[in-house]
């Protein structure tokens, strides 16, 4: 290396890591911040100033889940083929800012008459347009930063994976700050200053993207921009039409998301699901049929195994984030309805979300230490296992909110503390098993489908967000016109979905650790 070529690489490092790592790190956390903050509050919005009925309001929030995990599927295959990671992050940036900010225009409070929920039509038109911007955005913006980060590196550079403890922390501290900040304002001062915030943060993101290019050292721009600019028709580029097809997506999309509580039965001997569910459903059928023809026909033994573990492990992610949803779910409405939130100072239910993101700053650190510690002693669990347990963690958090829904405190509503404790041991279950599964993902797929796989996996985290909208509503309430909540009652309904939610945690849990040491053969040698 030449003095002058020393010279530069030193001046693009900062603490020992690459500049554009921490350009990454606060445009994800300004990112978070906004997606977190309109999340905690979402839910909350729907049903006290919509007056949306639960079961309408989870309709809603699976819908919504469902295709913001969806998008980015697309979204980074556009990017890796056509757009460039730099285009695609700017242009998701861009909508982003424009659906937080719209999400602030609140229209006219719905009010109730004669039993009948009278809403503000065009206010909502205006939030579903919101939304489906958000979504689009997401699916532009999300695969691609964590990509980034990864390309600042030489292959084999033992920063690599310290790098990337830096990069989540960013995610963690923006879902941190997220619920302190967006979802105390807007359960305090009005929705519109929650959403109004997160759309501050994201356009804090975008421009620290925009302003830190530089840093970024040319990783971002197109594979092959002359494929990018060929006109294709008449005046209109390559890149136009991805914009103009964009835009159809996203009315495709705003009319889809307003269907989110229309039933269709398209098939007389299947159960009625929604528009957003059974064009999932679609999308997995032709996932799953390309995937089971490609392990029988263009996979050896060996491939086809460690693949069937791939798709367990998957599967495993998905009941686990069902569970896991249920905190901007069910475990929302709960804590604003029948828990006593004083400690200090009254907490709202959105703040409270704060806990998922405080217990993984406070968990991180451990774990990071305990994996390579028993990995020396040759004791690390496998990754069968580590889902196992993680399932088994998750099952028993509910576990903690059984108790404190059937011990109330005097006054008849539950304690704070327990639900700390469920979200201290939700938290240990993502620590053993989220990190597995994008890495399984790379480690475990044939090198030719990997691709293909990662879309598998973002799927599974779409349903997740579906299947926890369809176990929340186990615990609608419905409160008639002129009455007050009964508390006993709600304590009731709660209590039943989180032994549900329970059994399915434990259940599956033990299931995947009776079958470990077979997944763990299959895996043939991958740790």
């Amino acid at each position: 290396m030449s003095a002058a070529a020393g010279a530069t690489a030193v001046s693009e490092e900062f603490w020992g890591h690459p500049k554009g790592l921490y350009i990454c790190f606060f445009t994800e956390m300004w990112e978070r911040f906004s997606f977190y903050g309109m999340k905690a509050l979402l839910l909350l919005y729907l049903t006290k100033y919509h007056l949306f009925s639960d079961d309408h309001g989870y309709n809603l929030i699976g819908a919504y889940g469902g295709l913001v995990y969806a998008t980015p599927v697309i979204g980074g295959l556009l990017a890796d083929r056509y757009l460039g990671m730099r285009k695609s992050v700017i242009f998701g940036g861009v909508l982003l800012c424009l659906g937080h900010f719209g999400m602030a225009f609140e229209g006219h409070q719905a009010t109730l008459v004669n039993g009948v929920v009278q809403q503000d039509t065009a206010a909502l038109k205006v939030f579903y347009l919101s939304l489906s911007l958000i979504i689009l955005g997401v699916g532009f913006l999300k695969p691609n930063i964590s990509t980034i980060v990864g390309k600042l590196y030489p292959d084999n550079d033992p920063r690599r994976d310290s790098g990337f403890s830096i990069y989540y922390a960013g995610i963690n501290l923006g879902a941190l700050l997220a619920s302190l900040i967006a979802a105390w304002l807007g359960e305090t001062f009005g929705w519109r200053f929650g959403f109004g915030a997160a759309g501050v943060g994201m356009l804090g993101g975008l421009l620290t993207f925009t302003l830190g290019q530089k840093h970024l050292l040319g990783h971002t721009e197109a594979k092959d921009p002359a494929l990018l600019r060929a006109r294709l028709l008449g005046p209109l580029t390559r890149e136009h039409l991805i914009y103009l097809a964009s835009a159809a997506g996203l009315l495709g999309i705003w009319l889809l998301i307003q269907q989110h509580s229309l039933m269709l039965q398209l098939v007389s001997w299947l159960p009625e699901m929604s528009a957003v569910l059974w064009a999932m459903h679609a999308i997995s059928v032709v996932l799953l049929t390309g995937v089971f023809w490609f392990l029988l026909t263009r996979c050896n033994a060996v491939e086809r195994q460690q693949m069937t573990v791939l798709l367990v492990l998957i599967a495993c992610c998905l009941i686990f984030f069902t569970l896991y949803e249920q905190t901007y779910g069910s475990w929302v409405l709960f804590s604003d309805r029948v828990m006593n939130r004083h400690f200090i100072i009254d907490w709202t239910a959105g703040q409270l979300t704060f806990l998922g993101a405080f217990f993984i700053i406070v968990l991180a650190p451990i774990v990071s230490w305990l994996w390579p510690w028993l990995e020396r002693r040759n004791l690390n669990p496998s990754k069968p296992m580590k889902s196992a347990l993680g399932l088994i963690f998750a099952g028993l958090s509910f576990l903690a909110l059984v108790w404190s829904a059937r011990h109330p405190q005097d006054n008849g509503l539950t304690g704070l503390w327990w639900f700390v404790l469920a979200y201290f041991v939700l938290e240990i279950g993502e620590m053993l098993l989220s990190p597995i599964g994008l890495a399984a993902v790379t480690q475990l797929s044939v090198p030719r489908v990997v691709g293909v796989m990662m879309g598998g996996w973002w799927l599974g985290t779409a349903y997740s967000e579906m299947f926890a909208a369809l176990l929340g509503k186990l615990s609608a309430i419905e409160i008639p016109e002129g009455a007050t909540l009964n508390v006993a009652e709600a304590l009731a309904k709660y209590d039943a979905l989180f032994v549900y939610s329970a059994k399915i945690g434990i259940g599956s849990g033990i299931v995947i650790l009776l079958l470990t040491p077979l997944l763990k053969r299959m895996m043939h040698g991958v740790r």
